[in-house]
């Protein structure tokens, strides 16, 4: 006689790939979702931009991308505003994608590896064409190492430390936020009154926190493209 068990490991298996498969496609819809909201903000807070007297959402808008471009500044020079489209970008989709996550019934789009990882290939592919387009062939440098006899050597532990940025860079904000939305599901199942609003007000930290980290690395990564290999 078969363990009854086994029927429900059996069914679990078999049911596990469809529901991540509808994981994907929530993902999917909710990022297309962000980016529409994202578009329509950017319309309505540029609409009045030759005004004299702007509204509150540019002011409030205005403020936000100032910071970030002020940042980025700071961080990589004047000649990083040529990449503060690419990292404001990066840094509103993340931070609204991860406040997503707060909202009952919503799912957070980097809550899932595929979004998080889409955006860090985003990164390492902009890093080293910025590198390549910046240095020339000279890039290679970067790889080589202080001491020429110790090249062969350093160039296969550049490249794996290269090839580790985008799987930091995926697994650390999928991690932070699978692993919150997991913590508020199952607050909200065992006490779904008062309890969990701690948590998601911590949530707003830690969206803020991993939009922060995630815009840091890659301002990090692409100015040492930038700088000059020995």
């Amino acid at each position: 006689m078969i363990h009854p068990y086994l029927f429900l490991h059996f069914f679990r298996e078999l049911l596990a790939p469809l529901h991540m498969r509808e994981e994907g496609c929530d993902a999917i819809a909710y990022t297309w979702l962000i980016i529409c909201m994202l578009f329509i903000l950017s319309k309505f807070a540029t609409k009045a931009i030759t005004s004299r007297r702007p509204d509150g959402l540019q002011n409030f808008m205005e403020i936000i991308v100032g910071g970030i471009e002020n940042m980025v500044v700071e961080t990589m020079g004047e000649h990083g505003r040529s990449f503060f489209p690419l990292i404001a970008t990066l840094a509103l989709f993340i931070l609204v994608s991860n406040i997503t996550g707060l909202i009952p019934g919503f799912f957070p789009p980097t809550a899932n590896i595929n979004t998080t990882a889409a955006c860090a290939i985003i990164v390492f592919v902009t890093t080293h064409i910025v590198g390549f387009k910046h240095h020339g062939f000279g890039y290679i440098k970067h790889f080589m190492g202080p001491i020429i006899w110790l090249a062969p050597i350093m160039f296969f532990i550049e490249v794996i430390g290269h090839l580790s940025r985008p799987i930091s860079l995926t697994l650390r904000l999928f991690g932070n936020m699978n692993g919150h939305e997991l913590v508020l599901m199952i607050f909200f199942g065992l006490v779904p009154f008062l309890v969990p609003l701690p948590m998601m007000l911590m949530g707003v930290l830690v969206s803020f926190i991993q939009a922060f980290v995630f815009m840091l690395l890659a301002m990090i990564y692409i100015q040492g493209s930038l700088e000059e290999g020995h």
